[in-house]
Order: C-alpha cells, then structure tokens, then sequence
C-alpha cells in the first residue's frame, strides 16, 4: 500500500479530516495538527505553498498496524523479522517521486513548516535522509534540517551515527532527503541496525519497495515519495542550527551543524508535503517503536519476554517497561540489564509480570506500588552515557544516572499475596434498561 493509497483508505472510513480554510505553513498548521492529534489532518490550501500538507498519520501502533493489517501485538514480530530477512528493493528506470525535476530548485516553494515561535527556522522534519559510502553502501536515517536560504539548510548530525562517519571520513557526501512516505520506510530508516546494512532492504521486507536512481547524486530513493531533494552535506561548512523542539518536547540547544546545500528537488506533479510534529505522538511513535525489537531481542536471550513498550511518558526514548515471564528470582534483574543493552540512551527501566498491562499507566504504577522495594528491588547505574535528549543528563558528556525497577511478584511469597483479585464478569445488557 502507497501512501497516497493509505489515505484514500482513511478519507473512505472518514478518518482523514480535510482543512480546506487557508492556513499558514507558519506555526498555524502545527497548531492545528497538535490540537486535533491524533486525528489524520490534510491542509488543502497552503498560503505560502502550491502543495498541500498531511500530518498525524501514525500517532499510535494502532494506526501503524492499522496500515499493515494487523495487530499492535504483531508489530515487534514484524519489526525483527524484517530485519532478519531484509532484502534489496526492486530497481524501476521511472519513479512517481520524479514526475516534476527541478534543477533550478528553491526551498521556498515547499511546505516546510515553522512549528513553535522560539525554532530557529522552518524544519524538514520528516526526512529521510539517504547517504551512500563507497564501501559500506546506502544508509538511511533521520536528521532534521532547518532552512536558512533558498537552496541551503543546515542538517542536525548527530555523533556517532552512521552518517556522521561518512561525512568525518569522506568531507562532503552527497545526499537524498525524501519526504512523503509510507511507515515501512519511516520505520526502517529509524532503526538501529549495524553499519553496512541498508535500510531500505528492511523496509522492503516489511512491504514491497521499489527504488529508482536520484537525478543527480547516486542514490537509490523509494519511488513513492512525494519528495525527493538532492544535494550535498559538507562536514566544514558550518550553520547555526536550532532552537529546536525535541522529542523531549523542550528546546534543545543551537549548535554549529554542517551545511545541505540543495543542487535539485523533484516530486509528484500533486505532491502532498509530510509533516511530523516535533515532540508530539507521531515523533515519539517512530522514534521509540523501532528500539522495541532490539529490546526484545536482548532481554529474550536471558529470561522469557513477552512485550516491550517504548512508552509515551518517557518521551518515546528513555523508558522502557519490559513484560517478561519470570521463571527464576532473578530474571527481573537479568531483563533489566539486557534492556539497558538493547537500547543504551535508555535511562528508566520497569520489568513486569505478564498480569500486568504494559500499556496502561495505571496498571504499570500498581505493580510499583504492590510488588516493588527499593532496597532490593532497584538496580542502579551511576554515571552511564545516556542520551543527548535528556534535559537532566550532564552536558557535554550525556552522562546520567540510570534506574531499573523490577517491578514482578516473587515466584515465592511470604504470607503475601500479589493477585489482583478479579470481579466476575457479567452479561451487563441483563441488567441495564434498553436504550
């Protein structure tokens, strides 16, 4: 399923609403799209922009398993097996995404929204960036990338990714940064997978992908997006990038990033822009679901997991809450360990029974209420790195203090009874009166 075929589907279930009132890619769309999260919106009339904007695709794993027909509860099953069978997208001479080609391109003819007052530009922040080195192949990421004149942005690098090795390496690396795509690719270029391994091979095992080459960097793009623009990132020529709205939903801070220097744009010939909200449901979903199989896979290979939640409330990044099968005393101590491992800018993690919903706050604080002593129960880990979004870690340097809470009943209880009792279930249309 295409995108645009994706939005068919919600505009038929009358889930899509259209705002055809004209509207401001100036913190007016973003006001409207956080409002109405997370409701699917589609702005059909842009006021400085001939294209028309989409944002809340997928704020939930419902909506993201919505798109590939099946349960939330099959989405860490797809996601890993994805990545073990990955395989290479089909290679097409012609592709929708270059309909139009640009080569005269500006920046200022797109949708490119400004999303809070205090950013420090308008912000690609849905872009996939696709990168090519000469022995390690493609790889594609997110970096976000804020607009400082018609044809240059400066692009948000973060250390130690893969891109920032290319470009320590190679000095300027030609790049694809496509925006308008469907989730088996969002997911896939947000996943942590070794160097060397293109992503676009996972996000071809998830659905069927087709790629074609870039009209002027040597790159393979997905042949569906709505917008592929093309350029090169330069390690020495530096911009101020940011403030910026992060997945913490605080300001992070403005630092020196390199510079995109954009050479070409080419899209569909009614190209719909993508807008991702900084910090709000859909940021966090497709930051924090693609960490969940590596989670998983690391904690099942020392006790039995059952689920794994990169929750909401912990910004989609620094918590995880781990539902295991405990069988020995110690595997809430064993997964806790293991997660840390499976996501290491992870700073809380909360080990749970299989009684309890992960997904239900409540249900995960009466665990720390009912099953949980500090003194025995808390794994501490001083002085860890962690991650570059908290607010609290040491800056600089990312290091912070990092917690696991084994929150599971022990397998043998003294005098104690850990169960939640339950109330008998009822035929309720028995006893209420007919409506």
């Amino acid at each position: 399923m295409s995108l645009r075929t994706y939005l068919q589907k919600l505009e038929d279930q009358g889930r899509l609403v259209k705002v055809t009132a004209p509207i401001s890619k100036t913190y007016e769309i973003a006001g409207v799209l956080k409002q109405l999260e997370p409701t699917p919106v589609l702005f059909e009339n842009v006021r400085e922009s001939g294209f028309r904007v989409v944002g809340n695709l997928f704020c939930s794993k419902a909506a993201f398993a919505d798109y590939f027909g099946i349960s939330p509860a099959d989405i860490i099953p797809l996601l890993t097996r994805a990545i073990d069978e990955r395989r290479p997208a089909e290679l097409v001479s012609a592709a929708a995404c270059q309909e139009v080609v640009n080569l005269t391109p500006n920046l200022d003819d797109l949708p490119i929204l400004r999303h809070c007052e205090r950013d420090g530009g308008n912000y690609i922040s849905s872009g996939v960036v696709i990168a090519r080195h000469p022995v390690y192949g493609q790889n594609a990421d997110f970096h976000r990338c804020m607009q400082f004149s018609a044809t240059e942005m400066a692009m948000r690098v973060v250390k130690s990714r893969h891109f920032d090795a290319y470009l320590q390496e190679l000095g300027q690396v030609d790049v694809a940064v496509c925006v308008g795509l469907p989730p088996n690719v969002l997911a896939a270029a947000a996943m942590s997978v070794e160097i060397g391994v293109d992503e676009l091979d996972i996000a071809n095992a998830l659905e069927p992908l087709q790629v074609v080459p870039g009209k002027t960097v040597d790159l393979l793009v997905p042949a569906e997006a709505e917008f592929v623009i093309e350029g090169t990132v330069y390690r020495d020529r530096r911009h101020a990038e940011g403030p910026f709205v992060d997945l913490t939903e605080t300001y992070d801070m403005v630092r020196q990033e390199p510079v995109f220097e954009v050479k070409a744009i080419t899209h569909r010939h009614d190209a719909i822009w993508q807008a991702l909200l900084p910090g709000a449901l859909e940021h966090k979903l497709l930051m924090g679901m693609p960490r969940e199989p590596t989670i998983f896979k690391k904690v099942n290979q020392v006790v039995r997991c059952l689920d794994v939640n990169v929750n909401p409330g912990g910004c989609s990044w620094l918590h995880a809450i781990v539902q295991i099968d405990k069988q020995n005393e110690d595997d809430g101590k064993k997964a806790i360990e293991a997660a840390f491992a499976g996501h290491r800018s992870c700073k809380h993690v909360f080990v749970v029974d299989r009684d309890i919903d992960i997904y239900d706050p409540l249900s995960v604080e009466w665990a720390m209420a009912t099953r949980f002593q500090g003194d025995v129960d808390m794994v501490v880990k001083e002085r860890e790195p962690g991650s570059s979004l908290d607010p609290s870690a040491e800056p600089g340097t990312k290091l912070t203090t990092k917690i696991g809470f084994d929150l599971t009943r022990p397998l043998a209880a003294k005098g104690k009874n850990f169960e939640k009792a339950a109330f008998p279930q009822v035929e309720i249309e028995r006893f209420l009166p007919q409506r």
